[in-house]
């Protein structure tokens, strides 16, 4: 049934002018690597600070509302770049285990995102100034570190085996 939704999918005309293109492909590719790097580079300050290896003397919740626009408005771009792209060749990706990889890594990121905003966050103003944040947030922070490279890893290691 997924496989038939991926063939429909990759059939319309607009993913068939887009895998087709010899520009626009390009470019949504290249608009999803800098929207990466712009969400992930971003959330990595986050991380790091609440692992407290960077940014000790700077509270955890200023770092975070300074950083996140910016981790947002990379992550919507590369969100909708990346359903472009998946549409475009979504046989390829349904049967690539780097593309299941990447998005077992992302769901777990988000899982780790929400369970921190959900919990930690609302005790935040106890730890907020501690150089060493409680061990929760820390292995909030390092889960996420972790947890974005592994996207990143197989997002590329897909990309090289299509």
């Amino acid at each position: 049934m997924l496989l038939e939704l991926c063939k429909w999918l990759q059939d319309l005309q607009w993913a068939t002018d887009l895998r087709e293109s010899v520009w626009m492909f390009p470019l949504v590719e290249g608009t999803h690597l800098l929207a990466l790097a712009i969400s992930v580079g971003t959330l990595m300050i986050i991380d790091l600070r609440l692992a407290g290896f960077l940014l000790k003397q700077e509270r955890v919740s200023e770092v975070s509302n300074r950083i996140m626009p910016w981790s947002l408005a990379g992550f919507l771009i590369m969100f909708v770049t990346g359903i472009l792209l998946f549409a475009s060749q979504a046989v390829k990706a349904y049967g690539s285990i780097y593309f299941r990889i990447k998005v077992v890594m992302l769901l777990l990121a988000g899982i780790n995102a929400l369970v921190f905003e959900l919990t930690l966050r609302q005790s935040i103003a106890t730890w907020d100034t501690d150089q060493k944040p409680p061990l929760r947030a820390r292995l909030a922070g390092m889960f996420g570190m972790l947890l974005w490279a592994g996207v990143i890893a197989a997002g590329r290691t897909m990309a090289y085996n299509f």
